[in-house]
Parts: C-alpha cells; structure tokens; sequence
C-alpha cells in the first residue's frame, strides 16, 4: 500500500547534515512496522531488522555497554548482514519494551550519525510516561503514522485518478462531474465501514466482501485490550477499557462532550483522567479540545477540562457501535450516522497533521472543528448528509470574520460569500 509518510522517510534518507535516527510512533497495527520494511527493500542495499520485544536475546544486549560500534559488531554477528553507512537502514522494532535500546539513539546520533536508524514504537508514549524512560530529546526525529486516511484508501482501491480529480476539484472548488461524485460517495461509505487500518483494508481487497471486515477489525480490538493488561496494573487497565468501551455511547449524546458519568455512575476526572491519557499516548482515541475562544494561536484558549473523544479509527467506531453496515451503504437517515461522520473528519484532520479543537459560545452555538492554518482560524461544520441549514457557523464568522470557513456535507463542491462547500470524501485536501 502506498502511504503518505513514504516522502518523508525519503527526505529523511537524503539529510546529508544533521540527520538523527528516526522514531515512527502510531498505535498498532497502522502499519509502521511494514512501511520501514519497504522502505529499506527500497531505498537501501540492505535491512537489518531486530524486533526489541520477541527477540529477547539483542533486547538484553543492550543493557551493557551502549557505545555504537559495540552495538553495530554485535547486530553484524548475530543477523548475518553487513552495516555499511549510507546503504543499510537499520530497524529497532517495538522500541518502547527496550528503554536501553531508546537511550541508545542518543548516541548514535552523537556518535555514529553516517548510519541510517529507524525505530517504530506502538506504545512509545506510555511506556515513557510509565517509566521515565531516558527519552533521546532533540536526538531524535519523530513523526506519527496514522491508520490510511481517504485519499490512501483511494489509492489501495485503484482510484488514484479519482483522488487527482478530487484535490482539482477542490483547489479550484468547482463541482466534480456527477458521476464521480457518485463514485466517491460510494467509496466514502465503503471507508466509514472499513476505516483505515492496512489489515482491516487488506481483508476487503481479498474477498471484496465486506463480511471479513469485522474479524480483522475484533482481532485489532483485541490486541489493543491485551496492550491495556500489558502496559497497565489491573485496575488501571479495567478503567482504561471502560473508558474506550464508552465512547460509542459518548458520540450518540447531544452533546458530544466526554462525560465521566457515563463510564460509571460518579465517574470523575480524579478516577479516568490517568485511563484517557493512556488511551491518547497509545494512538487509540484522538482527542479534541474545546476552545470558547478562536483566535491565533489556537492552543492557548484551549479549556483542558473539557473535550471530545473519537476513535482513532472510523471502521473500529462503526463496528464496535453495532450500526448495520446496510445502514452506512444505504445512507439513510440514522441519527448515530452524525456522530460516524464526526468521527471520520477527526481522523482525516489528525491525519494531516491538524490539532483538534472545538468551539462552543456559552452553551448557545457549538462548531465541530476548528483548524489553525498558519495564522488563519478556520471553522468546520459537519453535516452527515445533503441536510446544510443551521446556524453555529452563521454565529462562529460573525464572531471571529474568518478569512473563509468550510461545511463539510455530502453536497459537491461550490463557494459563496466566503464559505466553501466541501463534500465529506475531499476532508483530506483541508
């Protein structure tokens, strides 16, 4: 599967000054583990990957001496494979069950930084979190993959013309031909079953049958609950999968706002804060923080108190939530089908690499996303269907007089008096 992160892994090999061992961090089972492998077959002579967390024998070598040479010697001898700078890339996999192994990035950043080292970390940020790794800070260049966002799923579908059509469209924001807005309808609706996660994607391009989804889909869901038994004590992990099991119920409510209350009865920020922290350090949910207040730069008028969670993935919500998938194909009229659809712009914005925020006026208007671009302010207004009337947006431009906003709809693409219409499959172009 082509994916986006491929330009910068690229960019990354042909640093000639100052490039530093790269970490790809993500929740599992995105595909990072895959994307390095391909990347070295690639771009390299040769790979030398060591997975950190079933090769117990390298993990406990690096709890001596981590000088590099001493290192790199020993990787020679026990893979077979020569490590020659410039032509071998060198993978550490499941970095986080190995602290040495990460404290040993530092050095060879400082000392050997002719050779190409890439790490993947599923649950990086817990594991540091939890045990005050000695994190390589600024020896280390970080970046986050995320489960394959429309435009890829385009492309694992074979509709990569398609995708150019739509980023046309939406750069010059004139309406597609009605057949391929069709089109990407019916593929949009595909991707809220399916999501984004490469086995979820890989399971329906075998069979073409939406049917074998699901099991690839619990078989994630599974892994994901092992990881909380995993990287967690036993009562920390029962509080952590309340928390993810509720998330369903948390979008079906009017207001969409994350309430302890409904993970258990007195719930409260004292007894699940430490359980939502752990679900956003692993990848597993993204959060997206409520401002009452849109001006430049975002972050600091953000209220820490109160905020949404999505799933990290749009195929594990609409599974886990037990729509029918006819429901999602069909497009008729659900009420939860509002909440599927927030959820997919979520993903689509993390995937491009967009904070998340929301914006609320005294409890009187509520606009589900709102972006920083560079020093604009951008509010999105989301609607499931072809349905566009109401009036939060009107509220949030007369308030704030932004440059220009967007409404995100099943409607095709058109602009008038500073607000683009944008349909639901074009999110990733934002």
């Amino acid at each position: 599967m082509k994916r986006k992160i491929e330009a910068q892994l690229l960019a990354w090999k042909n640093q000639t000054a100052d490039r530093l061992p790269l970490i790809v961090n993500g929740a599992r089972q995105v595909g990072k583990t895959y994307i390095l492998r391909k990347f070295g077959e690639e771009q390299f002579n040769n790979v030398v990957y060591i997975n950190l967390e079933t090769n117990l024998t390298i993990a406990s070598y690096f709890n001596e001496n981590i000088q590099p040479e001493r290192l790199l010697r020993y990787l020679e001898a026990s893979t077979g494979e020569r490590i020659i700078p410039g032509e071998t890339l060198i993978i550490f996999d499941e970095i986080q069950s190995c602290e040495r192994a990460l404290t040993s990035l530092k050095y060879f950043c400082e000392e050997t930084p002719e050779f190409h080292i890439a790490a993947a970390g599923s649950l990086l940020g817990v594991a540091i979190n939890r045990q005050h790794y000695s994190f390589p800070v600024g020896k280390v260049e970080t970046i986050t993959l995320y489960p394959l966002d429309f435009e890829e799923y385009l492309w694992a579908r074979g509709k990569e013309l398609l995708s150019k059509e739509i980023c046309a469209a939406y750069g010059a924001m004139e309406p597609l031909p009605d057949a391929l807005h069709q089109e990407a309808i019916e593929l949009y609706r595909e991707y809220l079953i399916i999501g984004g996660m490469p086995a979820c994607i890989n399971a329906f391009l075998k069979s073409g049958s939406f049917l074998d989804v699901p099991l690839a889909q619990n078989e994630i869901l599974d892994n994901y609950i092992a990881d909380m038994a995993k990287y967690a004590s036993n009562t920390d992990s029962v509080k952590i999968r309340a928390c993810y099991n509720s998330i369903p119920a948390q979008l079906a409510k009017e207001n969409k706002k994350f309430q302890y209350k409904v993970v258990q009865k007195g719930g409260s920020a004292t007894l699940f804060g430490a359980s939502i922290e752990w679900l956003n350090l692993a990848g597993v949910v993204l959060k997206c923080q409520r401002i009452s207040q849109a001006f430049e730069p975002i972050a600091v008028y953000a209220d820490l108190s109160a905020f949404k969670l999505y799933m990290g993935d749009v195929g594990l919500l609409t599974m886990k939530s037990g729509i029918s998938q006819q429901t999602v194909l069909s497009g008729e009229g659900n009420t939860f089908m509002g909440a599927v659809t927030e959820n997919y712009v979520a993903q689509q914005l993390a995937a491009q690499g967009y904070d998340l925020y929301y914006w609320e006026s005294s409890s009187t208007a509520e606009l589900d996303f709102v972006l920083q671009k560079g020093n604009q302010i951008i509010g999105i207004e989301v609607k499931k269907g072809e349905h566009v009337r109401s009036r939060s947006l009107s509220v949030f431009v007369d308030s704030y007089k932004p440059a220009y906003s967007i409404r995100l709809s099943l409607k095709n693409f058109g602009e008038k008096d500073g607000l683009k219409s944008v349909p639901l499959y074009a999110a990733f172009c934002i």
